[in-house]
């Protein structure tokens, strides 16, 4: 069983820069391929970013390819997601995914990520 606990959430200006972060239980932390989701009232959970075992591959949706970096930290059993040059747009609650260990493949689509985090609010303002 891994348990994922998000923070860094908040209320940032267009523009700015925040950073998400999360922490996993479990010895499996390793060998997870991890994920970042997020969703807005009324709309299906969109990928973000996602981040290979090793952290050598990473996946990233367009809307937020070169402005928003995953990377993890397997001694610190952690991910995490550096967002820059935010738009109001990519205001959202964010979560951390994990797929069961031992899948390799750097997912996209989030009924591949057997475990959730509980979310984290971002707002972006204009």
């Amino acid at each position: 069983q891994v348990q994922l606990v998000e923070s860094g959430g908040g209320l940032v200006q267009a523009g700015g820069s925040l950073g998400l972060s999360c922490a996993a239980s479990g010895r499996t932390f390793s060998s997870s391929v991890m994920g970042w989701f997020r969703q807005v009232p009324g709309k299906e959970r969109e990928f973000v970013a996602a981040i290979s075992w090793s952290g050598g591959i990473t996946s990233y949706a367009n809307s937020v390819k070169g402005r928003f970096t995953i990377s993890r930290d397997n001694a610190e059993n952690t991910v995490h997601l550096q967002m820059n040059s935010l738009k109001p747009e990519d205001t959202a609650v964010y979560y951390c995914a994990a797929r069961s260990p031992g899948h390799s493949m750097v997912a996209v689509t989030p009924t591949y990520y057997d475990y959730w985090g509980q979310g984290t609010q971002v707002t972006v303002s204009s």
